[in-house]
């Protein structure tokens, strides 16, 4: 996160200046021991923050989350335009401070719903000022975005983006706003396209939109990534949906994509991918997190919940547990907000 009043989850890290940049370094070091290339993914909430987590949300508009999940998500605040200048400094402030530390790139996230997702969706983003109207002033932001992450890193130091092939939601961002932001950035001279897809209220990342035939191919958003090909040539990474070593061979070998994304998977098999360079299916099969509780189960915040506590047994060296409750997560995170909020709770330091 590049700034530590607005964090998605509890636990998340934050970049805004050199503070911690020596257990940065570490990280970046350890993490391309063996020659792998590690970027990282910068990102603000924007509106999509659980209740209590930060002292208030902010969005490009004040737009309320649907009815059933109000109760998890606040309205946010509608952001000054200082505000929005001050947001755009701190992704390049945050890229300036992960070159220095020694990681292999930099990727914006603007997908899923998060704050770069909102100002390019006009369902989230009703501004009238130079932010917002049409799709080209909804596009200002990421573009201010990128290049200010350019002009701190530099021309040959990567900088990708992942975005959505859309947001699923009823006068939305669209696969056609989607293309043009991707040639646009493209034109900037960004260097890869990760494309994926959907939102809280809509998350068609973990496959609530896909019909039989997608889920069978797996590649939720191939479609889409035809088109982008088509349209540009810039390395694409397609994410969501893949389980099997052909399907991910299939989505390769078909020249649409250069690289699969894979996130889940590697939270609960993270020997996985030596399986899958080794022409084998991983022992996993993804599974959508359930609690049994319709409300909570709809919201794909959950999913991000339940692989954070894989991702943090991982840290502390107990390994993952693929038969995790979800239950017992979800009532761990509940009350993770209880005692934090009352000064009890002591998150441990990154």
């Amino acid at each position: 996160m590049v700034d530590r009043r607005a964090l998605g989850e509890p636990g998340n890290v934050v970049i805004e200046d050199e503070s911690h940049l020596e257990a940065l370094q570490h990280w970046a070091d350890e993490a391309k021991v063996n020659g792998t290339h590690c970027w990282v993914q910068l990102n603000h909430p924007g509106k999509q923050s659980p209740k209590g987590l930060n002292r208030e949300n902010v969005a490009p508009s004040a737009i309320p989350f649907r009815k059933d999940m109000q109760t998890f998500f606040e309205t946010p605040r509608e952001l000054k335009e200082e505000e929005i200048w001050d947001i755009v400094k701190r992704f390049g402030k945050a890229a300036e401070v992960v070159k220095k530390a020694g990681f292999s790139g930099v990727q914006i996230h603007g997908a899923h719903g998060y704050l770069v997702s909102q100002f390019l969706s006009s369902k989230h983003n009703q501004r009238t000022d130079e932010w917002g109207g049409n799709p080209e002033k909804r596009r200002k932001f990421v573009i201010e975005v990128y290049q200010a992450i350019r002009k701190e890193v530099g021309g040959s130091f990567p900088v990708g983006i992942k975005l959505n092939s859309a947001d699923f939601q009823r006068g939305g961002f669209t696969e056609e706003e989607s293309l043009e932001t991707i040639k646009t950035l493209t034109e900037l001279g960004i260097d890869l396209i990760e494309i994926s897809g959907g939102t809280y209220e809509s998350p068609a990342m973990v496959g609530s939109k896909a019909n039989q035939s997608t889920l069978e191919r797996e590649a939720y958003f191939m479609e889409f990534a035809v088109k982008v090909r088509k349209a540009v040539n810039v390395p694409l990474v397609l994410t969501g949906g893949f389980k099997t070593y052909q399907g991910m061979a299939d989505a390769l070998t078909s020249g649409d994509v250069d690289m699969v994304g894979l996130a889940r998977l590697l939270a609960i098999e993270p020997d996985a991918a030596n399986k899958l360079l080794a022409g084998k299916n991983p022992d996993h099969i993804i599974q959508k997190v359930k609690t049994g509780f319709g409300p909570i189960d709809r919201m794909s915040v959950m999913e991000t919940v339940w692989y954070r506590e894989q991702l943090e047994r991982i840290g502390d060296g107990k390994g993952p547990k693929p038969k995790l409750s979800a239950f017992w997560v979800f009532m761990k995170y509940v009350f993770r907000f209880v005692f934090k909020r009352k000064g009890v709770w002591k998150e441990r330091a990154s």
